[in-house]
């Protein structure tokens, strides 16, 4: 394989925290994202930055980092157990984004490239990421333009990678304790280096280039929309669900805390208030049950 270049992947990924965070900045209108700089060990940085309390965004975190260390930790190593024990950099943007709107959906995404040197081996990088969408209330319109930019951003690398990627996304993004998916979906990849260096990168480019056209215009049609306290109980009951998949499956997460690094960024990802129902079951016929009939289930929404 080429060579990687990470100092480009870091350039492109900074500038895109700095895109992410103006135009959520614009959208929300009031609130402001924190901008901290934290140096790190062997060449590291990270940017982390947290805007909460606003009238749009409940909560919302775009963080990225440069990492660099001696050992992967076991979060890294489980799909690639032949890196075990070997030195690593990593370069990566990861985002959440909490409306307050129980009409507006979460949306989540990442970023990331990986460069490892096995014990005894040859160095090998990678890149890894996607986007996905997690709606309290389903729209139809909403999730087939979700998944036609998730589709467009996939097009000019070949016919079967936007089917392959969701695929994937729908598969990663499970409870299965709970028997759902986490939302609708959009796009996951790992272990992704096809084509060479250049066009990996190209293809990450792709993917985060189209995260903003996918997710403003869906937040500017329901920011505004008029909810009420049943509204509200429902977001924050299913927000629940957030909390359970990152803490028991997300392996960013885990990676994360593996690595040793800043935990109150890591967990930025949580949402800021969340409710919890025993034994709870949305009323037949209702629109909260139709979330769960209609949206959280696989379905090629790109095609509808």
């Amino acid at each position: 394989m080429d060579t990687p270049d990470v100092d480009a992947v870091r350039s492109y990924l900074m500038d895109l925290q700095d895109r992410i965070c103006a135009s959520l900045e614009a959208e929300d209108g009031e609130a402001s994202f924190t901008r901290d700089v934290l140096e790190g060990e062997r060449g590291g940085l990270a940017r982390p930055r947290v805007l909460t309390g606003g009238p749009v965004l409940e909560q919302a975190a775009v963080n990225f980092s440069h990492t660099a260390g001696e050992t992967l930790p076991p979060a890294a190593t489980a799909a690639r157990p032949e890196l075990t024990g070997g030195g690593f950099e990593a370069v990566s943007v990861s985002l959440i984004v909490h409306p307050r709107n129980p009409y507006a959906p979460t949306t989540h995404a990442n970023f990331r490239m990986f460069c490892a040197t096995p014990p005894d081996g040859e160095p090998t990088w990678w890149f890894g990421g996607g986007f996905d969408l997690t709606p309290y209330y389903g729209y139809e319109d909403d999730a087939v333009h979700w998944h036609r930019k998730a589709q467009a951003a996939c097009a000019p690398f070949g016919p079967d990678v936007y089917r392959e990627m969701k695929a994937a996304c729908d598969e990663y993004f499970a409870l299965p304790h709970r028997g759902e998916q986490r939302g609708i979906g959009g796009l996951f990849f790992d272990d992704y280096a096809e084509g060479g260096f250049g066009q990996s990168f190209e293809l990450l480019c792709s993917v985060g280039d189209h995260f903003l056209p996918a997710y403003l215009p869906i937040l500017r049609r329901r920011k505004a929309q008029v909810y009420g306290e049943r509204e509200r109980e429902f977001q924050l009951y299913r927000r629940g669900r957030y909390v359970e998949f990152n803490l028991l499956y997300d392996r960013g997460t885990r990676y994360g805390l593996q690595a040793r690094g800043r935990t109150e960024s890591i967990l930025a990802s949580l949402p800021p208030i969340v409710h919890w129902r025993y034994d709870w079951h949305p009323e037949p016929g209702s629109p909260e049950a139709a979330l769960y009939e209609q949206y959280l289930v696989p379905r090629d929404w790109a095609a509808e």
